[in-house]
């Protein structure tokens, strides 16, 4: 019985339709919404023995089609690398960095939105955020991402360090589109630290 109410928690916190039989996720091994949480981590180190299949990465995006976004506009973009070869290219468009810490992640996507769309109506801003709207709007949807990402038991780094430019010309991103983050996909190697966060009443106000 808890196992069928974990499984029946997880499905509905991350309003997607994960299958017990048909999916290799760790959802589907009664993790815990909360577990997803505590155990995401950014990964800078990852099994290169492993791979992720497509129909894999396309059931992680359609969870981001759940995500709310300004008036229903849904404006983030999704480009997949899985090719070595755009693998390999994309690895030099992220900085030096970044290429060390994704080496062996077998899938890396780079996020866009369409601007002038999240708060915008007729053209014109609904008010001084202007197309920061956007940008919140894509942040949310790759929150679905990396979340359901971790449930199916894979890992995920979104990395801001990256040659907007390049990455536009290498995969053919209109120029109506502002590219927000690559994001790596795979599985880690090893465990991670826990980071150290801040103390709540540092962030948070009760009025």
């Amino acid at each position: 019985m808890k196992r069928i109410l974990l499984l029946a928690a997880t499905a509905a916190l991350m309003l997607t339709g994960c299958s017990s039989e048909t999916s290799n996720t760790a959802a589907a091994d009664g993790v815990s919404f909360d577990e997803v949480l505590s155990t995401r981590r950014s990964i800078r180190s990852y099994d290169a023995s492993k791979t992720i299949s497509e129909s894999e990465v396309r059931e992680i995006l359609l969870a981001t089609q759940d995500a709310p976004s300004w008036a229903n506009d849904q404006p983030s973009k999704y480009y997949v690398a899985m090719s070595p070869e755009k693998i390999a290219a994309i690895q030099e468009l992220i900085g030096e960095g970044n290429k060390k810490n994704v080496q062996g992640a077998p899938v890396l996507i780079v996020s866009t939105y369409e601007k002038s769309k999240s708060g915008f109506f007729g053209g014109n801003a609904i008010n001084e955020v202007g197309d920061g709207w956007g940008a919140y709007d894509n942040g949310l949807s790759n929150a679905y991402f990396i979340l359901k990402a971790r449930a199916m038991g894979f890992d995920t780094l979104i990395m801001g360090m990256r040659d907007s430019d390049g990455l536009r010309s290498l995969l053919g991103i209109p120029s109506d589109e502002a590219i927000m983050a690559v994001i790596s996909l795979g599985y880690r190697a090893g465990e991670p630290r826990m980071p150290v966060h801040r103390d709540l009443d540092e962030i948070v106000k009760f009025y």
